[in-house]
């Protein structure tokens, strides 16, 4: 609950101090007096943002500081989570600096808004007359229904298979567009593979090819020099080995004079060794070469096309067309396994349309197993509050595609008249109405909520009399579970509440300030008169106002 808050420096309120209570705290006050002024205070405590318009010296900074007790309501997790001291009675402040710049901490601990914002939700809720066009509203509607239904589990579990179920469509969406595209390329990566892989082209046989059409277009040059190095050689005339034979015949003669001798023969005789083995592959090599007119064809053409792949691929080794060829062969792959991959995803997508198609079932089952007794209980609460012929009714509509929270909206539809059709509420329900709707839904939720504080403010517009009384009963009821500040105008409310505080203005040389007080019993039947009467208080208005806190 809220246990206390401190304002500094802020709109009308040079420094402003006040403790609440458990159960129902009622705020009253004059017109511009500043009971709106505490509340946007307090909203800052909740997360909203603020300038320097805030400030009522823009000299100075301003403080807004509440304390929340906490240890009833488990939400130490939150803590944990965000890596914050956890205390029981939890400490929420806000600075706005002269510059516009706020900081806001929790526990002492500095916090970013979201994070304000997301404790906030756990602590209070602000109903102001303004809100309750909410009831219009389709996200608040079905909001309602679940709370009734207590399905948040089942809801958390939809909305992570929706979220799988979203990134598989995208993933789906993109993987067909991406093989549509790709499929349209399909045939020209194809067509050029067809040209490389029909050419068969193994690493380095263009330089080989190259090599051996040089020597077949010489090979009459190339016989013409073998023959007449081979007929140098051993030509019976004029042959270099026959002579060498001789020679080292003549030095082996003499070798038994000189010492030189054997040495010089055996030299000799070696290079008449190798002259003859030279002379033997010179022979042979002749032999093989031969002017092959059909082979020279044939490398010619192939090289040409060797060449034409190499100029159209913009390369200009047999290498890289065999590069050039891996790399198609794995783009035809690709392209042709979209096909597994897109009809895998398909069922994976499909598995798991129908698991949200039982979830759904599930979601709107519960909301349907509860919708009668919230139509119920509204309709009663507002027969109370003086619409005797109120029809109420909660109807689930069915869409076309998965939501993020089922497969249906909620709509309410409210008539306050015999025999008028049933419309949205936005369409029929007039100021007051709404009011009353409002606070109907809004005392059920008592059932459903471990909020500890709600703060209603004015949302008694509209009613008066009888219906007021009403009204201050339910929120008196309320209050009964949970705290309830609430801001009202009417005498009728005000009466019902444990605690009573007015807001006031003071006037004095150099500026005009806001107060907040709680009343004591004689002060609080005054006020109450005053709210009964106006500023000038007859004894009959004191003693109605007696008379209603006696009730």
């Amino acid at each position: 609950m809220l246990h206390s808050i401190y304002i500094q420096n802020y709109a009308l309120i040079n420094e402003l101090e006040v403790d609440f209570n458990n159960g129902l705290n009622i705020i009253t006050g004059e017109t511009g007096a500043g009971k709106s002024i505490v509340l946007g205070a307090l909203s800052l405590i909740l997360g909203q943002r603020a300038d320097t318009s805030v400030l009522k010296d823009k000299t100075r900074k301003c403080y807004v500081e509440a304390k929340f007790q906490i240890d009833l309501y488990k939400i130490k997790s939150f803590f944990e989570l965000n890596d914050l001291d956890y205390e029981n009675l939890t400490t929420i402040r806000r600075e706005i600096n002269d510059k516009g710049k706020s900081r806001a901490f929790i526990n002492d601990t500095p916090v970013n808004l979201s994070v304000l914002k997301d404790l906030s939700k756990n602590l209070i809720d602000i109903h102001s007359q303004h809100e309750s066009l909410l009831l219009g509203d389709d996200h608040f509607q079905l909001s309602l229904v679940d709370s009734f239904a207590n399905h948040q589990d089942l809801l958390e579990d939809y909305q992570n298979k929706f979220e799988e179920y979203n990134i598989l469509s995208t993933e789906y969406r993109k993987l067909v567009n991406n093989a549509d595209n790709a499929k349209s390329d399909l045939d020209y990566f194809q067509f050029q593979f067809d040209q490389l892989e029909a050419l068969k082209v193994l690493e380095g046989e263009q330089g080989e090819l190259e090599t051996e059409l040089e020597k077949l277009n010489h090979s009459e040059e190339i016989k013409v020099n073998l023959s007449n190095c081979y007929n140098i050689l051993s030509n019976e005339e004029t042959s270099i080995i026959s002579n060498l034979k001789q020679a080292k015949n003549s030095i082996e003669t003499i070798s038994k004079y000189i010492k030189e001798g054997s040495d010089l023969a055996q030299r000799i005789g070696s290079v008449y060794i190798e002259l003859q083995d030279i002379n033997n592959e010179v022979g042979q090599l002749n032999e093989r070469i031969e002017h092959d007119p059909t082979r020279i064809e044939f490398i010619r053409e192939r090289l040409d096309n060797i060449y034409s792949l190499e100029q159209k691929h913009k390369v200009s080794r047999d290498k890289d067309l065999i590069e050039i060829k891996d790399e198609l062969q794995q783009k035809i792959d690709k392209i042709n396994s979209y096909d597994f991959e897109t009809e895998k995803i398909k069922k994976e997508h499909t598995a798991l349309y129908n698991v949200l198609l039982a979830l759904v079932a599930k979601i709107s089952e519960n909301r349907k197993n509860v919708i009668p007794k919230i139509e119920k209980q509204v309709i009663s609460i507002l027969q109370q509050l003086g619409i005797p012929n109120a029809n109420f009714k909660v109807k689930q509509i069915p869409t076309e595609d998965f939501l993020s929270t089922g497969k249906e909206m909620i709509s309410f539809m409210f008539s306050a008249n015999k025999n008028i059709a049933l419309e949205e509420l936005s369409k029929v329900a007039s100021g007051g109405e709404i009011s009353r709707l409002m606070i109907s839904i809004k005392s059920l939720l008592v059932e459903t909520t471990t909020l500890p504080t709600i703060i209603f403010d004015e949302i008694d517009t509209g009613t008066s009399g009888e219906i007021a009384h009403k009204m201050g009963d339910i929120i008196k009821g309320m209050s009964e579970k949970m705290q309830v500040i609430n801001i009202t105008h009417l005498p009728q409310i005000a009466s019902k509440g444990d605690y009573h505080y007015v807001v006031y203005k003071k006037d004095n040389n150099e500026s005009t300030n806001t107060y907040i007080k709680l009343l004591s019993k004689e002060e609080r039947i005054k006020e109450i008169a005053k709210m009964l009467s106006g500023e000038s208080l007859s004894e009959a208005a004191i003693q109605n106002a007696k008379v209603l806190l006696s009730k």
